[in-house]
Formats: structure tokens, C-alpha cells, sequence
């Protein structure tokens, strides 16, 4: 994960690329303030420093999850 290669400050959908989330946790988690974000004016938009995610990301260290892990167990018989 190259930091250089974003910009000062990321949308969501560059901050879920940096977590490997999905855009709508990452607007859940800054909605629920578990992220550093910022709204912009009129409240349904999050920008969020690159810098600070890099900190998070840090002292947060987040596992992607690959398709076997998000799929449902198969009761065994």
C-alpha cells in the first residue's frame, strides 16, 4: 500500500480501497465516528485525510475478507 499514490485528502471510496472494505461500512463507520472523517456541507458527504486513515490503519490493523470468509457455513451432515 503505496500512501504516495493517494491524495492529501480521500473519499470513500478510496478509503475502502485502502481497507479493504466496502463503501458503505467505511460511511458507517465515519457516520458512527470509528474512523477519522469529516462531513461536508449539507451532511451526507465524508472526505477523510490521508494521513489520518494511515494512522487508523496503523493502530487499527484491518484483514481483508476474502469470499470464503463472507460466506455462509454449510451445516455439515
Amino acid at each position: 500500500m503505496d500512501v504516495g499514490s493517494y491524495p492529501p485528502i480521500l473519499d470513500a471510496a478510496q478509503v475502502a480501497e485502502l481497507l479493504g472494505m466496502n463503501v458503505q461500512m467505511v460511511r458507517r463507520y465515519a457516520r458512527e465516528g470509528r474512523i477519522p472523517a469529516y462531513r461536508l456541507p449539507g451532511g451526507r458527504t465524508f472526505r477523510f485525510y490521508t494521513q489520518e486513515i494511515m494512522d487508523f490503519l496503523r493502530a487499527h490493523p484491518v484483514i481483508p475478507e476474502t469470499e470464503a470468509e463472507r460466506a455462509p457455513l454449510k451445516p455439515t451432515p
